[in-house]
């Protein structure tokens, strides 16, 4: 089903059926997306359940005449990645961990996690501008266009903010270990 398809269907009301192929068809963009912004997956996928939640609560509101409705829903995202931000947080200490897999599975998965926290750094070193717009590129998938829509800023500025940033990520990531 294309997201035209989805946007015809917010025209009068949603059926829960109709809602759930949305919610297959943008899960993977949205979850991506707050995988870059967070770095962490169980928190990117409570940050996706709360968007999709937000979506269906309220669908009334979503008007197919001011924008797509992928620009809706990542607005909605980008809410709720900054209300995330905003709230204080715990850390779990490592005495709490209790799971482990077999050695290499776990020596992959460190691997992996080093990888990914090494990336997260970088990326946490980035201004904020350049955060979002990295996640909504490379984490969420979404074009140029559709991001600078999002954004508010214009399609080279995007692509050119893009083009600055994955340099630094690269010469740092180099110049990293």
């Amino acid at each position: 089903m294309s997201t035209n398809d989805l946007i015809a269907w917010f025209s009068t009301s949603i059926s829960e059926a109709d809602f759930e192929e949305m919610y297959r068809v943008e899960l993977p963009r949205i979850y991506n997306y707050f995988c870059y912004r967070v770095g962490d997956a169980t928190v990117a996928e409570d940050l996706t359940s709360e968007t999709f939640e937000k979506a269906w609560r309220n669908r009334w509101r979503y008007r197919r005449d001011l924008a797509a409705f992928s620009t809706w829903l990542f607005t909605i995202a980008r809410r709720v990645a900054q209300d995330h931000y905003r709230k204080k947080r715990d850390d779990l200490p490592l005495e709490q961990v209790t799971e482990l897999g077999t050695r290499e599975n776990l020596e992959d998965l460190i691997e992996q996690n080093a990888d990914f926290a090494q990336l997260s750094v970088l990326l946490s070193r980035l201004g904020d501008r350049e955060k979002e717009l990295v996640a909504l590129k490379y984490g969420a998938g979404l074009t140029n266009r559709a991001i600078a829509r999002l954004s508010g800023i214009s399609e080279s500025n995007v692509g050119t903010i893009l083009y600055r940033a994955v340099q630094t990520l690269r010469s740092e990531w180099k110049g990293h270990p």
